[in-house]
């Protein structure tokens, strides 16, 4: 759940999925939909999909082999399990030598060579302490967390700034070197179509797994305008617009809900910020 998410926001996450799913063994039997509805907001689904298939596979080599991996390769072949994890796992769990670079990692390193061309890879492992490599990992990502930062690197407060070739050149804020990101503007219309106490959804064209508002399809008729808002994923920006609509035949794709089920399935975060415009007055066309 911390991959490219914030403690802050999994915490709640995190305490809710550990309460359904306490044990390894209730996480692979349980229905995908379940998994997706507890990680909805959390963004990047594919975590939540491979975390189960994770552990299905160490169900599996629990009745074969005796449990969970205790190796750098087996922990790597687990699904969704990369190099940062694995070296993670492998050092804090079983005191293992393996650098676990993520972001903060390579920022600190690199601003350590004082180099952006630099092997950070090799220059971490060569750094990393062999008596107690899981805190050196953990030390290390915490520092880059909250001292060695992006834009304004807290150098005076660096246990390791007399260490740091990035300072002494003076370049420590233009390491690593900033990259440009594009975005691509993007607007969709989605519709709020009820009848009788329930709601059309349809499967999500971004999201796969969860349920989201239709856009504009054949034979809809369009009522008032109940509100718009923005949201963003990756490198493309989304201009959502809301509206009331009427139809005589909704596509095949598209399912009733109950709108007292909404809580019980996987909606994704555009189709729970579109249905808080319900809460809103209506807004002329």
């Amino acid at each position: 759940m911390l991959q490219q998410t914030r403690v802050a926001a999994v915490i709640p996450y995190f305490e809710r999925f550990l309460k359904r799913f306490p044990r390894v063994e209730d996480l692979a039997e349980a229905s995908e939909t379940e998994v997706l509805s507890l990680w909805a907001g959390l963004g990047y689904y594919s975590r939540a999909r491979n975390l189960q298939k994770a552990a299905r596979q160490i169900v599996r080599q629990s009745m074969d082999e005796g449990g969970f991996p205790t190796d750098h390769a087996s922990i790597r072949e687990l699904a969704g399990v990369g190099d940062y994890t694995a070296a993670a796992v492998a050092s804090i769990a079983f005191g293992l030598p393996h650098a676990a670079i993520d972001g903060n990692v390579r920022r600190v390193v690199m601003r350590l060579a004082g180099d952006a061309t630099a092997d950070i890879g090799a220059l971490a492992t060569q750094l990393m302490s062999r008596r107690d490599p899981g805190r050196w990992n953990q030390a290390m990502m915490e520092l880059g967390a909250t001292v060695c930062l992006p834009r304004d690197p807290l150098c005076d407060a660096c246990p390791i700034s007399g260490e740091c070739q990035a300072r002494r050149l003076g370049i420590q804020k233009e390491l690593p070197p900033r990259k440009t990101k594009v975005m691509i503007r993007r607007e969709h219309t989605l519709l709020v179509i009820r009848r009788k106490g329930r709601i059309l959804l349809t499967p999500s064209p971004r999201v796969s797994g969860f349920w989201e508002l239709p856009e504009v399809f054949s034979g809809v008729r369009l009522g008032p305008k109940l509100g718009a808002f923005r949201h963003v994923i990756t490198n493309s920006q989304y201009h959502f617009e809301v509206r009331e609509a009427r139809i005589t035949t909704s596509p095949r794709e598209c399912r009733w809900w109950d709108e007292k089920q909404l809580t019980d399935i996987p909606l994704s975060t555009v189709a729970k910020k579109a249905l808080r415009c319900l809460n809103a007055p209506s807004i002329a066309p």
